[in-house]
């Protein structure tokens, strides 16, 4: 058990108290409503007996019932009235704290956020950026040119015209596949007239 509570600790602690308290005193009110009824049937039993002095007796102690149910329900009603008082505060205080902390972390934002240094800044990341693309056309520039250099025409090993018979050779190959296709068609067409010929 922790010597220093801290202050929600204490909060939740008080609101259990508050909340045993009203327990209690709803139990109350339900043992007096109880010995309300009890009290009740005895007197109604007195006045069939014909008994004056048990009568007046117990309807006193209604009587004192009555009073005691009342006033535990006036306490009940001022501790839920407080209750929602304390909470309707709570929040207001949270309401209040949070607000004060949102105001100082905008106001350590507007300290903290410096525009001519971030302008500053972006320049700088902006000439970095047409430097850095300068230097990436000049690296490729010498890519290509390694590329071409390091080419060895004198060791060919396909010739000019081994490509351009692949380039033919390809031509051809599409040249066929339309032929194919149109050949398909004439078929699929021939194969639908046939049928409407024969019905005539």
């Amino acid at each position: 058990m922790a010597l220093f509570k801290s202050a929600d600790e204490r909060r939740i602690e008080r609101d259990i108290k508050i909340r045993q308290g009203i327990r209690r005193i709803e139990k109350s009110i339900r043992e007096q409503a109880k010995f309300q009824d009890e009290f009740i049937k005895h007197a109604q039993r007195a006045k069939k007996i014909g008994d004056t002095n048990q009568y007046n007796f117990i309807r006193n102690s209604l009587k004192k019932t009555a009073t005691i149910r009342r006033v535990l329900e006036r306490q009940l009603l001022s501790i839920k009235n407080a209750l929602l008082i304390k909470r309707q505060a709570e929040a207001t205080a949270d309401f209040a704290a949070s607000m004060g902390m949102m105001a100082s972390e905008i106001g350590k934002l507007f300290g903290e956020t410096d525009l001519v240094a971030t302008q500053a800044e972006w320049e700088k990341a902006m000439l970095q950026s047409e430097t850095m693309e300068e230097r990436m056309g000049m690296f490729l520039d010498s890519v290509e040119e390694m590329a071409g250099d390091n080419v060895d025409v004198s060791a060919e090993v396909v010739s000019d015209e081994e490509i351009d018979r692949l380039i033919e050779a390809e031509a051809e190959a599409e040249h066929q596949k339309e032929l194919d296709k149109l050949a398909g068609l004439r078929a699929e067409l021939d194969s639908l007239k046939q049928p409407s010929e024969r019905q005539k």
